[in-house]
C-alpha cells in the first residue's frame, strides 16, 4: 500500500507508529476522492485528509452525552484528536469566544493547519447533521477569515462532527470549505 509507504516517510514514522495507522485504518477511512486523487497523484487539499470516521478515544466514564461532554472527552486526549484529524494540526484553543453584533458565541475548536496554513474551525454536534449547522460554522469561519486571518494564510476551513452525516445536506452546501465527517468512541 503506497499510502503507508508515503507517510511513514514523510512524517517519519517508527514502527509502532505505522502499525497503529494500519490498524486505524486510516487510509480505509479517507474518501474515495481522495483515494482517487491519490492513485492519480493530483493535488490535494486539507479536508481530502479528514478521515471518516473521526475515531475519538474515551479514557473515563460519563453520565449523560451532550456537546459538552463530547468537548471533555476530545481534550482528555487532544494529541490524539489532533493526529486523527491528520497531519500539521495544532490546537489554539477551545470555546473560542467572539462577538458578534451585541452576541458572544463560542467555536468549539479553533484550530491551525501548519501544513496547509489556514485556521480550522471545529463544530461538535452530538445530533445528525442539519442545515443550521452548516449556516453556524459558516459564520464562524467568515468571522476568522475577516478577523484573525492575515492576509498569509489561506481561507479558513470548517470540519463538523455529527452522529450521522447527511450527504444531500452537504450536496447542496454552497461553501466547498466545509466538510462534515462522524465520529465514533474506541476505548
Amino acid at each position: 500500500m503506497n499510502f503507508y509507504i508515503d507517510i511513514s516517510i514523510t512524517q517519519s514514522l517508527s514502527v509502532r507508529e505505522l502499525r497503529l495507522k494500519i490498524k486505524n485504518k486510516e487510509y480505509e477511512r479517507l474518501p474515495d476522492s481522495t483515494k482517487n486523487k491519490l492513485i492519480k497523484k493530483e493535488d490535494t487539499s486539507l479536508k481530502d485528509f479528514v478521515k471518516e470516521p473521526i475515531i475519538i478515544k474515551i479514557n473515563s466514564e460519563y453520565e449523560g452525552f451532550n456537546e459538552k461532554v463530547l468537548q471533555k472527552i476530545i481534550l482528555e486526549d487532544i494529541t490524539s484528536f489532533l493526529k486523527e484529524l491528520g497531519e500539521g494540526f495544532s490546537y489554539i484553543d477551545h470555546e473560542y469566544k467572539i462577538k458578534i453584533g451585541n452576541n458572544y458565541n463560542y467555536i468549539d475548536f479553533l484550530l491551525f493547519n501548519i501544513k496547509y496554513n489556514c485556521y480550522v474551525v471545529v463544530e461538535l454536534k452530538v445530533v445528525d447533521l442539519k442545515k443550521e449547522h452548516i449556516g453556524q460554522i459558516e459564520v464562524y469561519m467568515n468571522y476568522i477569515d475577516k478577523n484573525i486571518k492575515n492576509i498569509n494564510h489561506a481561507k479558513t476551513i470548517g470540519i463538523i462532527m455529527v452522529k450521522k452525516n447527511n450527504e444531500l445536506i452537504m450536496e447542496y452546501s454552497s461553501d466547498p470549505r466545509i466538510i462534515s465527517r462522524e465520529y465514533m468512541f474506541t476505548y
